[in-house]
C-alpha cells in the first residue's frame, strides 16, 4: 500500500509563501507598467495639444 512522505509537506508552507510573493510581484510589475504606459500617452497628447497650439496661434499671426 502506498504511504504519503509527510516530509515532502514540510516545505509546503514555504513554496506558498514563494508563490505568493512571486504573486504579487507580477501584479506590481504589471501595474507598473501599466502606469509608464499611461503617463507616456499623456506626455504624447500633451506635446500634440502644445503643437496645435502653436500651429493656431501662427495662424492667427498671418
Amino acid at each position: 500500500m502506498w504511504e504519503p512522505s509527510w516530509k515532502a509537506l514540510e516545505n509546503f508552507p514555504l513554496l506558498l509563501y514563494i508563490l505568493i510573493a512571486k504573486s504579487i510581484l507580477l501584479c506590481m510589475a504589471f501595474a507598473g507598467a501599466k502606469v509608464w504606459q499611461r503617463r507616456r500617452l499623456e506626455a504624447q497628447r500633451q506635446q500634440k495639444l502644445e503643437t496645435m497650439q502653436k500651429k493656431t496661434i501662427e495662424k492667427k499671426d498671418e
